[in-house]
């Protein structure tokens, strides 16, 4: 039976492991208490209350916590949004296929359609010399199976 993984490992693989919990100066996440300066999203929960219920400025509730005030007003917005969800960690980098645009799905999908189609490498190739845009050959695959799906 495996090894049931410890805190850390856990709060790693959630990616809110806080990696700079050294910086954590607010005395009630002191080792051994209920408060944990290694989870992340407790970390930003108890600086934005700090600033909220306690009465300090932001700086000063970023800097005892060990966290910068761009980081403390991007929590903060968050939060209003999402309450404490919007505290997790977001997926970085595009959230979609932004190179294909309609320009770029035209031109793929009149090779895709114009008798034997074209593999996605040789597609790449044609949009970027037809349009000066770079495309990943998987990014084509995937554009051609949505489009088969509907």
């Amino acid at each position: 039976m495996p090894k049931p993984a410890n805190k850390l490992d856990r709060l790693r693989q959630a990616g809110i492991l806080n990696a700079q919990a050294q910086r954590v100066q607010a005395a009630w996440f002191q080792p051994g208490g209920f408060f944990d300066a290694n989870d992340l999203v407790q970390v930003k929960y108890e600086m934005l209350r700090h600033a909220r219920q306690d009465g300090v400025t932001k700086a000063e509730a970023a800097s005892v916590f060990g966290l910068s005030r761009p980081t403390f007003y991007q929590a903060e917005a968050a939060f209003e949004r999402e309450g404490v969800a919007g505290l997790l960690p977001q997926p970085r980098g595009p959230k979609s296929a932004h190179k294909l645009t309609p320009e770029v799905m035209g031109v793929i999908e009149s090779q895709h359609s114009a008798g034997a189609p074209m593999h996605a490498r040789e597609m790449a190739k044609l949009v970027q010399t037809q349009l000066g845009v770079k495309v990943h050959p998987r990014s084509i695959e995937r554009a051609i199976a949505r489009k088969k799906k509907r």
